[in-house]
């Protein structure tokens, strides 16, 4: 079973700008404050694809991340790991052709897959999702060729889509989930298949892909806010003076821990 949900917000900042801050939202919480649980972001991969302008990136990013309460009472401590803060990994990957104003984003969690798939894609635009052209190879060619920079709108629309699946409760995903010692023991009173033939696998499936969608609301708005108190910063101060104040202030901070 796959639950997908999909969400439209407009951002009233110009594309190259909207772009930029997507980029540098998790750069440090002193940008912005609500990237405080990532704990560190490296790119793996980044180039400009010589034919068509565009440019492709792969990231990964670990983020502190604590389970639900009701996922830890609902299910064994050998899926959920137990209570407590944890680091989950996050591969990014994204492209953007910024002559034909548009930018494709996918991120997937790459730890507690057992447990649930977590793909989250982004479709940024200069034309609303309702309004969308095909665009002209012709046209691309030619702002490509064009030594004028090109003009974007003042808005930026983006359409979030996610996708939940949980396989929990297959034999396979079961067997990976139960510690070695356990997986062949039948007289384990936890074994893992029998709690899960109890409940029934569709009903736990149903129920940790529900948990996840709901939290995923106040997580956006996070995310919408911190996007937004980066677009801000970058409006008003300009780019090179807002990295500019962030590495002064990181710096004072390594400072001030070196002499500590």
């Amino acid at each position: 079973m796959v639950l997908t949900r999909t969400t439209n917000h407009t951002y009233s900042h110009p594309f190259p700008t909207v772009t930029l801050a997507y980029f540098l939202r998790y750069y440090s919480p002193h940008l912005n404050p609500f990237s405080s649980h990532v704990l560190s972001t490296d790119t793996l991969s980044s180039y400009v694809d010589p034919e068509n302008g565009r440019l492709h990136t792969t990231r990964i990013h670990v983020k502190k991340s604590r389970m639900p309460n009701a996922v830890i009472k609902l299910l064994p401590a050998s899926v959920t790991g137990g209570a407590g803060e944890k680091s989950a990994y996050i591969l990014e990957t994204s492209v953007v052709d910024i002559n034909e104003g548009w930018m494709k984003s996918e991120s997937r969690n790459l730890t507690f897959t057992s447990l649930l798939k977590v793909v989250e894609q982004h479709n940024y635009s200069v034309t609303p999702m309702d309004n969308k052209s095909i665009p002209d190879p012709t046209a691309a060619a030619a702002s490509r060729a064009c030594a004028t920079p090109r003009t974007f709108p003042s808005n930026t629309y983006v359409t979030t889509s996610f996708s939940y699946s949980s396989s929990l409760g297959s034999r396979k995903q079961d067997k990976a989930a139960l510690a070695p010692s356990d997986a062949d023991d039948d007289t384990k009173p936890g074994r893992l298949t029998g709690w899960i033939s109890g409940w029934g696998a569709n009903r736990i499936q149903r129920t940790i892909e529900s948990m996840a969608s709901t939290k995923t609301d106040e997580s956006q708005n996070k995310a919408r806010e911190g996007m937004s108190m980066v677009l801000e910063r970058l409006r008003n101060n300009g780019v090179v003076s807002v990295l500019r104040e962030l590495r002064r202030l990181e710096g004072n901070v390594f400072d001030q821990q070196r002499t500590a």
